[in-house]
């Protein structure tokens, strides 16, 4: 093997490497919410009621929160509050269903 393609793979395996623990990483940061006991909570398109349902999660469901936007004030389990967390894509719930333990923002504001 010559020098040249000897660094070669051995710079694709640093990469492969640091790829791997960056996406471990990032894994591991996720942090999962309980929705409100007894609620089936109803799954938006966008920050409010207007938007369409696009599923339901059943009772007892934890919600990753990738983002939050403010939207629509909903009065809910949890208080009343016009935060809604994006917790997959194109799909939000009121902030107001989930317990994260704060009246404000616990993730980045959506871009």
């Amino acid at each position: 093997m010559t020098s040249l393609k000897r660094r070669s793979v051995m710079l694709m395996g640093l990469a492969s490497a640091f790829l791997m623990v960056g996406a471990a990483h990032a894994e591991a940061a996720i942090h999962y919410y309980d929705v409100a006991p007894d609620v089936r909570l109803n799954v938006r398109r966008g920050p409010g009621s207007q938007y369409g349902i696009v599923r339901v999660l059943p009772e007892g469901a934890k919600v990753a929160i990738y983002c939050q936007t403010p939207g629509e004030t909903v009065s809910g389990y949890y208080g009343t509050s016009n935060i809604w967390d994006n917790i997959a894509n194109g799909e939000f719930v009121s902030d107001a269903y989930v317990h994260t333990g704060s009246d404000g923002y616990v993730a980045s504001r959506c871009g």
